[in-house]
């Protein structure tokens, strides 16, 4: 399975690759506000089910920008043919290839590629997280004062603009830095990459963290939702950080949120 998986994720990525080089062709709608689809997203999701569907017809599909089907099937994959559209459309080369498959409702084996770096993220359930099949691990970093986190808003959340702001406040005043990736399949795998120690971000799509849940976990990392509860992939809230760091960045949120009231 990891290796169709793969192997769907480098042919939608040639393809969006090759789009990227000859943008002014690209066709785009919006979906909602400062929330945009392509015909490369739609060409690539194509490419992905045609993939998936013909080695895997009983299995569920979820993706982001067609495809729900049989979702109570015991493996259901969950497709992001291009996260980071807007990124993408602006010509800005960070944006990403996201499908996992989740098993009894628990993440089971996921792949993020990258297809202007050419960099494969791919992981198994009890088999770890690897890049270019060299294994992963997430970053040792104890020191919140010296850790690099990630976050964003998704586009179409901007009734939760005020939350963001007073979590970014308290993390930005005790972190070292911000980065502003745009996709989140990107932000973690790079978790599991040790790239950055912790990310977090609210009202996301399955489709978006599907993949990422199990980089991390099998990198060694931990992901909860932001309060350190379970996570939850249809609420879409996450928190996701190296064992050390995750309490720290977790007492943040919490204090951040809390000031709310």
């Amino acid at each position: 399975m990891l290796y169709v998986a793969i192997r769907a994720a480098r042919k939608a990525g040639d393809m969006i690759s090759r789009a990227f080089d000859d943008r002014e062709k690209l066709k785009i709608s919006r979906k909602d506000r400062h929330d945009y689809v392509t015909n490369v997203d739609r060409r690539a999701e194509r490419i992905i089910l045609n993939e998936l569907q013909q080695h895997y017809p009983d299995h569920g599909f979820v993706a982001e920008e067609s495809d729900r089907s049989n979702q109570q099937a015991s493996i259901v994959w969950y497709i992001d043919p291009l996260d980071g559209t807007t990124n993408f459309i602006h010509g800005y080369p960070h944006f990403s290839v996201s499908i996992a498959a989740w098993r009894y409702g628990k993440p089971y084996l996921a792949v993020v590629h990258d297809p202007i770096l050419n960099e494969t993220f791919e992981a198994q359930a009890g088999k770890g997280a690897f890049l270019n099949r060299r294994r992963l691990r997430v970053s040792t970093e104890r020191d919140i004062s010296c850790a690099i986190f990630a976050s964003g808003l998704p586009p179409y959340r901007l009734d939760q603009i005020d939350r963001f702001q007073r979590r970014m406040d308290g993390c930005m005043r005790a972190a070292e830095g911000y980065r502003r990736g745009g996709s989140a399949a990107l932000d973690m795998a790079y978790i599991a990459a040790g790239r950055l120690d912790a990310y977090w971000e609210g009202g996301l799509k399955p489709w978006d963290l599907a993949a990422g849940v199990l980089l991390v976990q099998e990198a060694g990392g931990m992901v909860t939702d932001p309060a350190g509860g379970k996570f939850d992939l249809e609420a879409g809230d996450v928190l996701a950080a190296n064992p050390q760091l995750h309490a720290q960045f977790r007492q943040l949120l919490v204090k951040a949120d809390g000031a709310s009231g």
